[in-house]
């Protein structure tokens, strides 16, 4: 590959094929990017007039890297993942205004364990503002990749099969409870957990971790329970069991503000079900004022406290 100078590439040019290379089609890159499918591809003809080569032909309807462009991105992979490291780093420094931290937050994650999470980046010393997304966990990490978020808060750890240069913390772990009315955990509660066999059970849906989990601890003890309702937003479920709609499951970490805001009491605590929670991040080892507060305080107290019951 002859590049007609190194003075001449562009890094914005180079972000645009990166971002296309990695989904796949311009016009999926154009929306990460929030600019429009033109934009793209001026930006990456650019880059290609700028290196000599040709990066990406079409393959029927989609698009497929040539030689020269896997060989780019592979260095583009490089060179952005260290260009997060840095800006990562650089954000801890003092700068006498706010420093951002932008959360993605996946949406199975429960509202109040994200919150109990991100609290102590709130009581630094240092004022940092936090921006808090929450999406799917594939498309947070498609931002992760590009840059648009410092960290990724979810309930599993990044799949091996995505291409994002990014490191899996595990931030704890805890039991799951299960919660209800005051009525029903008075029913429940007898021969609890054999009594879960037939009763009205309020589950998240099947891509969490936390349902697969529950799928199988009840399976390898001939449980079942009548599912009422399946919900991707833990907070509407909870909403739910509120009701009395059914009982439900939460992670035991924060089984008093559960008992609190929702009025609910515990009916047990599953045997040898554990549910685990992480932080995805550009870094290897953590380095941020705030990501570093987050993981200490999550093992030091949020999912300490429940080890030592």
């Amino acid at each position: 590959m002859y590049a007609r100078g190194v003075d001449q590439l562009n890094y914005h040019h180079l972000r645009y094929f990166w971002a296309t290379a990695r989904e796949g089609s311009v016009t999926r890159a154009s929306e990460r990017l929030h600019v429009s499918q033109p934009t793209v591809t001026a930006q990456i003809r650019k880059l290609e007039e700028a290196l000599g080569e040709k990066l990406i032909a079409r393959a029927g309807r989609g698009l497929t890297l040539t030689d020269a462009g896997r060989l780019v991105q592979r260095y583009a992979e490089e060179i952005f993942g260290l260009g997060g490291e840095l800006l990562t780093a650089l954000g801890g420094r003092p700068t006498g205004r706010p420093v951002r931290l932008a959360v993605g937050i996946a949406n199975v994650l429960p509202k109040l364990v994200a919150y109990r999470l991100l609290e102590p980046a709130l009581r630094l010393p240092e004022p940092f503002q936090i921006q808090c997304f929450e999406d799917k966990p594939e498309r947070l990490l498609a931002e992760l990749a590009v840059q648009g978020l410092d960290i990724v808060l979810a309930d599993q750890p990044m799949p091996p099969t995505v291409r994002v240069r990014a490191f899996t913390h595990l931030l704890g772990h805890c039991g799951v409870a299960i919660f209800g009315t005051p009525r029903l955990a008075r029913e429940y509660a007898r021969s609890f957990p054999q009594s879960l066999d037939g009763a009205p059970l309020l589950v998240p849906t099947d891509n969490t971790a936390l349902r697969r989990s529950l799928d199988q601890w009840f399976e390898g003890r001939a449980i079942r329970p009548r599912v009422v309702a399946e919900f991707e937003d833990s907070a509407l479920l909870k909403v739910f069991g509120e009701a009395g709609a059914g009982l439900f499951p939460a992670p035991a970490a924060i089984e008093a503000e559960i008992r609190e805001r929702y009025g609910v009491r515990r009916v047990g605590t599953l045997p040898n079900l554990r549910e685990r929670f992480y932080v995805i991040s550009p870094e290897r080892r953590l380095s941020n004022p705030a990501v570093v507060a987050i993981s200490q305080s999550a093992r030091r107290d949020l999912f300490a406290v429940i080890r030592e019951r």
